[in-house]
């Protein structure tokens, strides 16, 4: 899968050369690059302005120090789930979630999370930044599905969008970054390539929230 390049916000107005939102970005990947290589840790502003070419008095006219930088890669490189389509049923809607979790978790986005997620537990400004940019798109899009579940029926009303936001994150997660891949496969039998770890979850999962919104998985 081809991930492209992270979008780079425009840089607000101001009085003289405007920013360059290819220096941005090459900046922003570099630290990518260097968090996925060294973790958060081994992580320098003069490693990455090295990384990306440049000088590290260009890196601090952009983010004033290490922990700003990685915050604004953070939120850069999260990928924002939108608000999702109306399939037209609870199992369809649900299995679009997922997909949509699972290619960001198999993708650039999914490497940098599994770097930060230790970080974040003493780092309160990036623990808001994750929830805002990874956490909070599925709890809107888990809102979403569930309000149209119960227009159309399938669903009682009584039903909590956050829990469900936070199983599929919860689980997707333990699945992706915690637990070992599968071991090879025997003498005698052929061995494929694994699907990725995402998206082999969702054929496990989505049963299993179907059955706790009471509905029969196909």
């Amino acid at each position: 899968m081809t991930n492209p390049s992270p979008p780079v916000d425009p840089a607000p107005a101001a009085r003289g050369r405007p920013r360059d939102a290819a220096l941005d970005r090459a900046l922003l990947e570099a630290t990518l690059e260097v968090l996925y290589e060294k973790g958060y840790g081994g992580l320098t502003t003069s490693a990455v302005a090295k990384r990306a070419g440049v000088s590290t008095a260009t890196l601090y006219r952009r983010w004033k120090s290490k922990d700003d930088l990685v915050v604004g890669t953070a939120v850069r490189w999260a990928h924002d789930l939108g608000p999702g389509k109306d399939t037209g049923s609870l199992h369809g809607d649900l299995t679009a979630l997922l997909t949509d979790k699972a290619r960001t978790l198999d993708g650039p986005g999914g490497r940098l999370l599994h770097v930060l997620i230790g970080e974040s537990a003493h780092n309160p400004a990036l623990a808001r930044v994750l929830d805002d940019a990874v956490v909070q798109p599925v709890r809107d899009r888990a809102a979403a599905l569930l309000e149209r579940a119960v227009a159309r029926g399938e669903i009682p009303l009584a039903q909590n969008p956050r829990v469900l936001a936070d199983l599929v994150v919860g689980a997707m997660v333990s699945r992706v970054f915690l637990t070992p891949p599968p071991e090879p496969a025997g003498p005698g039998r052929e061995a494929g390539p694994p699907p990725p770890a995402g998206e082999a979850m969702i054929s496990e999962l989505r049963p299993f929230l179907l059955r706790a919104l009471g509905v029969s998985p196909r």
